[in-house]
């Protein structure tokens, strides 16, 4: 039967990260993956998960399953970091998955089960893997217009002109901040409008929050996220933390449902259940454990909050530094986009022949749109990634 396969498409970021690493260039920057990298370029174990490790070490006496949800604990210590006071407990049900990614899947499978006429709206770039869960399902899909490419910013009358074509029971994915690959966020105001909208279309939001933490704040990344679930009558939300308590390879993520009708939370929580015990029973737990003993620990907590205030304020600085280097170099403000923008990404507005002419020329590698990392750069190299883009004529 194998002899049937089809070779599947290479993912374009793994290709990208290989051929890094076959680049026998001593000055070579990788600006494509997307994890945190410190200014050594590691990606650190935070303190706090290193100290709640060593307690789980030392504490822990079973490796028994949890449940199909995962530990109630870490459902509503995250459901408290992202949701906030802005939906009463009962009304949210939730499920640990390995991921945001598993989030997402699931996510999309419970749109399938509830109404599998929906279609799902989804920004205008976004993160592929979103695109390519959802071909893989065979789910109906379609952009809406997201990002400007002349001002780098959000093109929200083009995004609520196309939303304006949604119909009831469709569902419209959504990112809670720090948006990937842009770097583009939502305004308070504009989350309003979409809500409004959303709200006069009997439409469904499915956020995918990955990133709390690393733009604004913890608290000021999920205000949309917020917004929406106090406003709407059913959201389904997909949160990771694999960016936020630096945990990758743990596949750490949870996936949560809001509805207003508390009738259907027994229901909705089954449901997730069911979702789980089809695609891998239980899920994960080791970083599940590790997540709800820092949020619930308050030494830990407040040191694992400062130590993320740092990578948001380092991030944020070389944000800053690169937008100021691009002026002095071109005499324009033509990038201070770089220093508005939040989170990990920015889009850079590079052609595809200009991201290869940095990466052939000057060994900088980046994503074919011209997604760069801002973690991927330190000091050092921000004024020679300002000064090869110049060279390429970006």
């Amino acid at each position: 039967m194998f002899e049937t396969l089809k070779e599947q498409p290479a993912d374009k970021i793994l290709q990208l990260m290989q051929m890094y690493r076959e680049d026998p260039r001593e000055q070579k920057i990788d600006l494509g993956v997307g994890v945190y990298k410190d200014a050594s370029g590691n990606t650190p174990v935070m303190r706090a998960i290193k100290a709640a490790e060593k307690t789980l070490w030392e504490t822990e006496t079973t490796k028994s399953y949890t449940g199909l949800a995962g530990d109630p604990g870490f459902a509503d210590a995250m459901v408290s970091l992202v949701l906030g006071d802005s939906v009463p407990r009962d009304c949210v049900s939730a499920a640990a998955t390995p991921g945001g990614t598993g989030a997402v899947r699931q996510g999309f499978d419970l749109v399938k089960m509830a109404n599998p006429k929906a279609k799902v709206w989804v920004s205008d770039p976004t993160w592929p893997n979103h695109l390519s869960i959802l071909k893989h399902m065979g789910m109906e899909f379609t952009p809406y217009r997201y990002f400007d490419s002349a001002t780098r910013g959000v093109d929200f009358v083009h995004m609520i002109a196309d939303l304006t074509a949604v119909m009831p029971g469709d569902v419209v994915l959504l990112h809670g901040c720090c948006h990937n690959p842009t770097g583009a966020n939502l305004t308070q105001a504009q989350w309003k409008a979409v809500i409004e909208l959303l709200l006069d279309k009997e439409a469904v939001p499915m956020i995918d929050i990955a990133y709390q933490g690393f733009g604004d704040g913890l608290d000021e990344d999920a205000i949309g996220v917020r917004m929406v679930a106090e406003k709407m009558p059913e959201v389904i939300i997909a949160a990771s933390c694999s960016k936020n308590f630096g945990i990758y390879r743990e596949r750490t993520g949870l996936l949560m449902t809001v509805s207003k009708d508390r009738s259907r939370s027994k229901l909705n929580q089954g449901t997730l259940n069911y979702l789980n015990r089809q695609n891998y029973s239980f899920p994960p737990d080791h970083g599940a454990r590790l997540v709800t003993m820092v949020l619930t620990t308050p030494e830990l907590r407040a040191d694992w909050a400062a130590e993320l205030e740092e990578v948001r304020n380092s991030m944020l600085g070389l944000r800053q530094q690169l937008a100021d280097e691009l002026k002095r170099l071109t005499n324009s403000d033509r990038f201070d986009f770089i220093a508005q923008h939040r989170g990990m990404f920015s889009r850079l507005g590079a052609s595809p022949e200009q991201v290869e002419t940095l990466r052939r020329d000057h060994g900088i590698y980046m994503v074919g749109d011209s997604r760069l990392n801002i973690a991927g750069l330190n000091k050092t190299t921000v004024p020679l990634l300002a000064e090869a883009i110049v060279k390429s004529g970006v």
